[in-house]
Order: structure tokens, then C-alpha cells, then sequence
């Protein structure tokens, strides 16, 4: 008997929720490429990000949702991702406790700063605190909308 193992995932949850360490374990036991919605959004530059247009942001999104396989990882819900939940076979919501979440928005600052973790931006005091604003719109916005 042959086991049903999804092949096009998508991973949502708030900033700190643990969507990409899910996604890059996932992706390491199923043989299936990861896809960070962030990376969707911005074009990343060795000088600077450039946020991608919606149009671009889009056929980007279609190219990886057309492919075989994919897991597709981020806090985004808009729009312009919509296509990958629907073509999704399994959605994960990763709902994790607002409070686990800050102390992982904090643990992550000090680690990528120490150059212990990577980033895919540029760790500043600004995302630092931005991230404390996400995390709380996502509790009080995001979620309900998801749903």
C-alpha cells in the first residue's frame, strides 16, 4: 500500500511561528524544494532589497505553483498568494503562543547579530521592532483573515 505524501505544502504563520525550520525539514525528508514567501516579495540585492511589483510578485508565485513540487513558506495571505493555497494538497497553520513567539523574535535578533543565524535582510534595529509590530497584527488581523 502506497502511502498519499503531499507534494505541494503551504506553511502559514505569524513572523517567529517556526514556518522555516518546518519548511527546510520538510524539504530535507520529502525531496521537495522550500520556497520563502519573503523572497517572493523582494528581489534580494547585495546592495539593497527591491520589493518586487504585484504583477511580479505574482508570476514569480505561479512559476514555483505550477512546478511538480513545492513547499511554500510565510506570514503572507493576501491576494497575490492566493493561488498556492489553492493549489495546495496540505495547508499547515502553525499557531503558535504570541508570548513563544516574542521570545523568538528576541532570541533571533541577538543570533543574527552574534552572526549566528542568517538572515535574508539586514538585521536592524528597525526590523527588530518592526517585527513586534507584525507579530501583533498578525494575532489581531492575520489570523481572523486566514480563517
Amino acid at each position: 500500500m502506497q502511502r498519499n505524501i503531499p507534494r505541494k505544502i503551504h506553511i502559514i504563520g505569524s513572523v517567529a511561528s517556526g514556518k522555516t525550520t518546518l519548511a527546510k525539514e520538510l524539504s530535507t525528508k520529502l525531496g521537495v524544494p522550500y520556497y520563502e514567501l519573503d523572497n517572493v516579495a523582494w528581489e534580494r540585492n547585495p546592495g539593497a532589497d527591491r520589493r518586487r511589483t504585484d504583477l511580479e510578485k505574482r508570476n514569480y508565485l505561479n512559476t514555483i505553483v505550477r512546478s511538480e513540487s513545492w513547499i511554500i513558506e510565510g506570514v503572507h495571505n493576501e491576494e497575490w498568494v492566493s493561488g498556492s493555497f489553492q493549489h495546495a494538497d496540505l495547508i499547515i497553520f502553525l499557531d503558535i503562543n504570541y508570548s513563544t513567539r516574542t521570545y523568538r523574535i528576541i532570541k533571533r535578533y541577538i543570533f543574527q547579530k552574534a552572526g549566528m543565524e542568517h538572515a535574508n535582510y539586514q538585521p536592524t534595529l528597525k526590523i527588530f521592532l518592526k517585527m513586534f509590530k507584525w507579530n501583533k497584527q498578525f494575532e489581531e488581523r492575520g489570523k481572523p483573515n486566514f480563517f
